[in-house]
């Protein structure tokens, strides 16, 4: 019956990952679910991670992979591999994360219950260093494994704008979905707050109670990003925020919104992205009047208040504390 079974494409970025694609890949060969199609893109990678993939190819042929000439970006590299897909389901694999052996088979029998107003099944994650070792959950778990806080379920549109409370890595995504927004933005530096904007106000997401992916955290991963000038992640970000802007329909989903670009203006300051955190500002004036601190710190980037260093420093000796309280 293996062949009634509904095909699961995962596509794998890579770029310069030679000490973790090999395991990517293997956690998709190990995986107990059979009817999977792999899709490999690689971004032009200079150090050793062709010749992984190479390797891992030649000992499962049926690998579909893509060599791209110049680094294209996760968005449109993505968006290739999207192109070659069969699947009902997607799953948007990092070459540095692992997929633990039931992972794809958990989430297709969850999608298969779910109506089809679905578009996303996501989970929990373990967080694991450069040396694989285990440094936590994306949501802090009980002795059962289960999330020992709440995670929005359902309609999460309002969530997706208050918090990043989905773990990207963990999501399945519905391939018809994908198709009818066109894939993923190329305009942007990345994907996934996009995504959940454009899909949320119409689809809902189901959250699978599992720890189902180990998700790499390095130095020089996304999220570190934000706080380097010149990057090009608060940008696109704006971007999205506009295009949530349109979408909220009710006062509630407005104040989350509006959170999340207060927020947005404290990191354009600590990366001194001085013009676009007043960007920023006016595109909240269209929802409220900042409160003070927002106005304090406008009135920092205005005068150019020289604080990246300072808080590069911090996050330092932030991390290096919890380091030590592992």
């Amino acid at each position: 019956m293996a062949h009634l079974k509904p095909v699961v494409s995962v596509i794998c970025i890579s770029y310069n990952h030679e000490n973790y694609i090999s395991a990517a890949l293997e956690s998709v060969a190990n995986q107990t679910y059979t009817s999977i199609e792999l899709i490999v893109v690689d971004n032009n990678s200079t150090d050793r991670t062709l010749e992984r993939i190479q390797d891992f190819v030649r000992r499962n042929p049926a690998t579909k992979l893509i060599l791209n000439s110049s680094n294209l970006g996760v968005c449109r590299a993505f968006n290739q591999g999207l192109a070659l897909a069969s699947g009902r389901y997607v799953i948007d694999l990092s070459a540095d994360d692992v997929l633990h052996p039931e992972r794809v088979a958990r989430q297709v029998a969850a999608f298969e219950r779910l109506p089809d107003d679905y578009a996303v099944v996501f989970s929990n994650a373990a967080f694991i260093n450069q040396r694989n070792e285990l440094t936590g959950y994306h949501y802090p778990i009980t002795e059962r494994k289960t999330a020992a806080v709440s995670v929005p379920s359902g309609w999460v549109f309002r969530d997706v704008l208050a918090s990043y409370f989905v773990c990207t890595p963990t999501m399945m995504m519905r391939k018809d979905v994908l198709d009818h927004l066109g894939g993923y933005d190329e305009s942007l530096a990345y994907e996934d707050f996009d995504f959940w904007v454009r899909t949320a106000r119409h689809y809902r997401y189901h959250y699978l109670d599992e720890v189902l992916t180990s998700k790499r955290i390095l130095s020089g991963s996304l999220s570190g990003q934000f706080a380097k000038p010149g990057n090009p992640l608060l940008e696109s970000t704006l971007s999205v925020c506009y295009k949530a802007f349109d979408q909220c329909q009710t006062p509630e989903e407005y104040s989350a919104l509006a959170r999340r670009i207060r927020w947005f203006i404290r990191q354009c300051f600590y990366a001194q992205e001085y013009e676009l955190a007043e960007k920023y500002r006016k595109l909240l004036s269209f929802m409220e009047e900042p409160d003070w601190l927002t106005n304090s710190i406008l009135r920092l980037c205005r005068w150019r208040v020289p604080v990246n260093g300072l808080y590069n420093r911090y996050l330092r000796l932030r991390k290096a504390w919890d380091q030590s309280m592992l």
